[in-house]
């Protein structure tokens, strides 16, 4: 599956470009691939079974790092490093984490 979008591309009708990519994956034992590390600045959960895409969320600034899965008292988080600058991207300097259900 291609990773990540361009804007320019996608409003003209062309879908699936995918971009240059900085940064790794993580996996859950359940299955889902997550990874930001795209050029258009967001995070995705693919489906590793298929590669269909489950979930996405846009980013302050280019995740070019590999996330991190964690679990405390029984509940599961996902964090990326937002640092950008690569790619002619904004620069960054925060850390978004989200939980799992």
């Amino acid at each position: 599956m291609p990773l990540g979008e361009f804007k320019e591309l996608k409003a003209q009708g062309i879908a699936a470009t995918g971009t240059e990519n900085y940064g790794g994956v993580v996996a859950t034992l359940g299955g889902i691939v997550f990874v930001a590390a795209s050029r258009d600045e967001k995070i995705r959960a693919f489906d590793k079974s298929n590669g269909e895409v489950l979930w996405e969320h846009p980013l302050p600034a280019g995740g070019y790092a590999t996330p991190a899965v964690y679990e405390v008292e029984g509940k599961q988080f996902l964090v990326i490093a937002c640092g950008g600058g690569k790619m002619g991207t904004k620069s960054g300097d925060s850390y978004i984490a989200f939980s799992l259900p």
